[in-house]
């Protein structure tokens, strides 16, 4: 655990790229095969779950160091990060402790079976037992807030080296619902076994947002349009007679999707297709939440499957009767996909189809028009490039759509996290019920550094009501929030959800009886279903 906590202490002391990766190699090189698997788990978003209730950690945390849980809280509000919190009011240790990494992970395991008094004892044991950086490390991995500055794909070039392979076949040996506490490393990733593993997807391409729209790019010609679709992106595996179907957080959701699985077994051969799972019906894409309604439940019943029933919105071919295809133009990969789907002749497999501007101005209008088809604009992909690994730049655009708007009234905030512990970041936003503030979004992302101090100090100023780390503020500055959709919603007061809420800036033209009313948004919301 020692390596391990002195690996995360020098990932975060340094912001350049080639100095996390040599301190990754430098751990690889030492730790045992064990140690090693767990360090790629982690750093690849494998992380446990949370064994313990936080309140819990700060009752103890506050106990062991001697002070009282009011003194505690106000540390933690200050620093902003519980882990943080903790190692640094703990007293100094009472020994020195040489458990790795693994025994560490198998405790912490372990203590979701244990009683609160019996996890109590443990936890206390190790923090008597560790230093400052262990404790921080330690407790990151008890509160699930485990997040490191390393990428994945920062960690897989690391790993790479160690291995002295290729980095895009290390890649997708990563790829999968492998576990760390079952997994053997030398088969896993030093010596894997090909037919291992048929559920196995590839990474995904991602593509980057085209800011400038498409003069930037060339030739309209040169491109394949389609519309950016508004679900969840799904790779599907059909190999041997067997149905995988993988989001792109490489969470398996076969069972969750029967409507497509099932089907799926009509295709003529093994292959493995990138593409968007959607809510859809009577020939159209249903909304985004729709889909909602299917990505919580395991196995859906008869009702959700009939109301909101689902498809593949495929639009790239990956693999075909065992061979990888990454490597071939799109247009060729394009050309037998659309084979591929019209053989296996099921509704359930559809194909994206292609827009084809003359020009940059008819590319905007269909940008400008993907809305009424249920889409967030469009994809923008080289018809000769091949299909990548992680963000690319170059190849693959998503050209969003402008987002909808509305003008509401800040109403609460509460402190931020991290480098924003010492400033009230968090707004809750408000619009006009007749002579009622009714919150309709939160945001915390959009201003720049100085708009968000002008605006912790307007709240420090204009507090009306404390409660713990939110205070109710005068209703008075009005803020442009951009949203990308918009859905009914029973939990919230307005009777209204928006996706992705944000701050676009700050109406200082506006006062407060400016900002929009709720009738307004239901008109939104009415436009957009």
């Amino acid at each position: 655990m020692k390596k391990f906590a002195a690996l995360i202490t020098a990932i975060d002391a340094t912001t350049r790229t080639n100095e996390k990766t040599d301190a990754l190699v430098r751990y690889l090189e030492e730790a045992s095969d064990a140690d090693k698997l767990w360090c790629v788990a982690l750093l690849s978003g494998n992380r446990p779950k949370r064994p313990v209730k936080t309140a819990l950690l700060r009752e103890w945390a506050a106990s062991e160091a001697g002070i009282p849980l009011w003194l505690f809280e106000e540390s933690y509000y200050v620093a902003g990060d519980l882990a943080e919190t903790v190692a640094l009011v703990l007293p100094p240790p009472e020994r020195e402790d040489d458990a790795s990494l693994t025994e560490r992970m198998e405790t912490l395991e372990g203590l979701r079976k244990k009683s609160d008094e019996e996890k109590e004892a443990a936890i206390r044991h190790i923090w008597r037992g560790a230093n400052k950086a262990e404790r921080f490390v330690f407790n990151k991995l008890m509160t699930g807030g485990f997040r490191i500055g390393v990428s994945t794909k920062l960690m897989t070039r690391a790993l790479a080296r160690h291995l002295g392979e290729d980095e895009n076949a290390v890649a997708h040996r990563l790829m999968g619902n492998w576990d760390p506490r079952t997994a053997n490393f030398q088969s896993l990733l030093a010596d894997p076994d090909p037919d291992e593993d048929l559920s196995r997807p590839y990474p995904f391409y991602l593509a980057y947002p085209a800011e400038g729209g498409t003069e930037q790019l060339g030739p309209v010609e040169e491109w394949q349009f389609e519309y950016k679709w508004d679900g969840i992106r799904g790779q599907l595996i059909f190999r041997k007679g067997a149905v995988f179907l993988w989001s792109r957080g490489e969470e398996l959701i076969t069972e969750r999707f029967p409507d497509i699985a099932v089907p799926a077994l009509n295709l003529p051969r093994d292959a493995v297709i990138d593409g968007e799972i959607l809510a859809y019906k009577d020939g159209s894409p249903l909304t985004f939440n729709h889909l909602q309604k299917r990505i919580g439940r395991k196995k859906p019943g008869k009702k959700i499957l009939d109301d909101s029933p689902a498809v593949l919105m495929a639009y790239d071919l990956l693999e075909e009767s065992g061979k990888d295809l990454r490597d071939m133009p799109l247009d060729e990969r394009r050309r037998r996909l659309e084979a591929l789907i019209a053989e296996a002749e099921t509704d359930a497999l559809k194909i994206s189809p292609l827009l084809r501007p003359a020009t940059p101005d008819e590319a905007g209008r269909l940008r400008a028009e993907s809305r009424a088809a249920m889409a967030e604009g469009l994809m923008i992909k080289r018809r000769s490039g091949t299909y990548k690994i992680g963000r690319k730049k170059g190849e693959w655009w998503k050209w969003k759509t402008d987002p909808m708007t509305i003008d509401a009234v800040l109403i609460y905030a509460m402190r931020g996290h991290g480098r924003r512990a010492n400033l009230f970041s968090d707004y809750t936003f408000a619009v006009w019920d007749g002579a009622e503030l009714v919150p309709v979004a939160k945001a915390y992302s959009g201003l720049t550094d100085r708009e968000m101090q002008e605006t912790d100090r307007f709240v420090k100023q204009h507090t009306i009501e404390r409660f713990g780390p939110v205070r109710s503020v005068k209703p008075e500055l009005v803020f442009e929030i951009g949203f990308e959709g918009i859905a009914p919603s029973t939990r919230h007061k307005s009777g209204i959800a928006l996706r992705f809420p944000r701050m676009l800036r700050q109406r200082t033209d506006k006062k407060p009886e400016d900002a929009d009313t709720l009738e307004n948004v239901r008109k939104l919301l009415e436009e957009f279903q």
